[in-house]
């Protein structure tokens, strides 16, 4: 498949069907009158698009000097017997020989005057409008209502500037996000991508092109923690007796890190470090600070501390991160396992962080984003390494609300969404729920991606943080079917709807519903199943 789009492979259309006038121009759109007659004989074109002549949604051209003015119908109502559209402004073009219109570029420096005559486009005008030439891109679908005209994303406008991919469960989100992954790898097979895979769905999907890590193979060490993570891991109190705890943990955690061989000659060593230390020497410092102590009441939050960390070492669960395997200096080979640091022809990282207790996947998640912004960072001016960061399910880990909760992961993603691409760390974002996301950051995202939401708040909050000349796409969002999606943003010279292409079956997530007609008919082997499932459940392993 051929993933940059030509201009030259399309036709200039030699069809100018007139379909109705401009009446009233604003700064932003117009209103025009359309002759329903002129509709319906649009409507027997040949042309899939010129017979969507004006219908919601559709663009149309209105003709102002040597210029052409592309437009998109936002609404329509009947007034005075006939019907009255509302049309946006979207970009202009030059006219060519023959009629048809080339080098499309968004902005209108030249309005239309009221009598200016409207036409609909045809499928070769699309294929002008919507082409790249020139431009890196990635073909990830078709233009509605076409089959033939390509649906392009800009790679470099898109990764540089973030992105979001929205959708209610069941439209194909994660599917399309595959998609999306999967045209990038192939156009960057040296690129350097992690996805956080809250599901374990997607390691499916890139079981070519990618690397998997789950609890099994993770092996990340636990002193990549900063002070903050070790927090949220290891305080389990609030309010002013957590703030006791931190205090605590504070000095023993400096002390533990400073009696580190690495920490010899280091001068600017801080908690933050990430200097490996042993949990045992830890302990020891506790229990000794506690041993100074002169009444048995205060010794309180050291114990509290103590047998926490004790808790964490003997529990199976947290062995990915916990294991005394983990005390040497590994963070060298860890950012390069992780990143793709070099990839070897497998440019996207899966952390599957399903089987991550609950109580620390945000800690976890926090550490490798935090550790992608920190490469970027004290990189720069050394190594120019690009990082996308893709996180599923991101409402999770941006919330709207403050729950006193993963406050560690919510603000290292803030941080990266508000100056991530000054460092080259680009920021992917799918959610079902964008209503729930932190307020500000599906702002901070130049492409926006949105398949159909059905509920009220999402539907707003999307619109909000749409640009202005992309609203009268948006009212189409409930209506969408499944894979198709508006794309709004930097990376599309217009606002588009498409149309995602076919993914193949094994490139496919393992995200599909369950088919009860079929699967609540089948009978047999149920003693086998219950048997394996809690021998799982038991041993916490899968």
């Amino acid at each position: 498949m051929n993933d940059f789009v030509s201009q030259s492979a399309f036709t200039p259309s030699t069809d100018s069907i007139a379909i109705g006038t401009i009446e009233a121009v604003s700064g932003s759109g117009a209103t025009a009158r359309i002759d329903a007659s002129a509709v319906a004989a649009a409507g027997q074109h040949p042309d899939a698009v010129t017979a969507m002549a004006g219908e919601v949604g559709s663009l149309i051209r209105i003709a102002v000097g040597a210029q052409i003015v592309v437009a998109a119908i936002q609404g329509l109502r009947a007034a005075d017997g006939g019907i009255i559209a509302d049309i946006d402004f979207l970009g202009e073009s030059k006219v060519t020989p023959d009629g048809g219109i080339a080098g499309f570029r968004r902005g209108v420096t030249r309005f239309p005057l009221p009598g200016c005559v409207v036409s609909p486009v045809s499928t070769a005008d699309m294929g002008a409008i919507f082409g790249t030439v020139g431009v890196p891109d990635i073909r990830v679908g078709t233009v509605y209502p076409t089959d033939a005209v390509p649906a392009a994303l800009q790679i470099d406008a898109l990764l540089g500037k973030h992105f979001a991919l929205l959708g209610s469960t069941g439209t194909g989100k994660s599917t399309a996000t595959a998609l999306i992954l999967h045209r990038i790898c192939q156009m960057a097979p040296a690129g350097h991508i992690v996805m956080i895979d809250p599901h374990g769905e997607y390691g499916a999907a890139f079981g070519d092109v990618g690397a998997t890590f789950d609890v099994s193979n993770l092996a990340m060490p636990y002193w990549l923690m900063n002070f903050e993570e070790h927090c949220e891991v290891l305080l389990t109190t609030s309010g002013a007796e957590r703030q006791m705890d931190a205090d605590i943990l504070a000095k023993c955690l400096l002390a533990a890190r400073q009696k580190s061989r690495m920490a010899e000659g280091l001068t600017r060593l801080t908690v933050d470090s990430p200097i490996p230390y042993v949990l045992s020497d830890l302990t020891a410092i506790i229990a000794a600070e506690m041993g100074k102590l002169d009444k048995a009441n205060n010794s309180a939050p050291y114990l509290r501390l103590k047998t926490k960390i004790d808790e964490i070492r003997n529990d199976p669960r947290y062995t990915f991160m916990f294991s005394g395997m983990l005390v040497g200096d590994a963070m060298k080979a860890f950012i390069t396992r992780i990143f793709r640091l070099p990839g070897d022809g497998r440019p996207i990282s899966v952390i599957d962080v399903s089987g991550v207790p609950s109580e620390i996947t945000s800690v976890v998640v926090s550490v490798l984003a935090r550790m992608v912004f920190d490469y970027a960072l004290w990189a720069r001016g050394i190594a120019e390494h690009p990082v996308l960061l893709v996180c599923e399910e991101a409402h999770r880990y941006i919330p709207a609300a403050d729950t006193g909760r993963g406050q560690a992961v919510r603000k290292v993603l803030e941080r990266i969404a508000k100056e991530g691409r000054k460092y080259g760390v680009s920021l992917g974002l799918i959610t079902q729920r964008p209503s729930d996301l932190a307020e500000g950051v599906l702002s901070q995202c130049g492409t926006i991606i949105a398949m159909r939401l059905n509920n009220d708040r999402d539907q707003a909050f999307v619109k909000a943080a749409m640009p202005e000349g992309s609203r009268g796409f948006l009212e189409s969002i409930p209506a969408l079917r499944n894979r198709e999606a508006i794309v709004c943003g930097e990376g599309v010279a217009i606002p588009i709807r498409l149309r995602f292409d076919d993914l193949e079956e094994a490139c496919r997530p393992a995200s599909n519903d369950p088919v009860f007609s079929d699967l609540w008919r089948q009978t047999g082997g149920e003693e086998e199943a219950i048997e394996t499932v809690v021998n799982r459940w038991r041993n916490q392993k899968r």
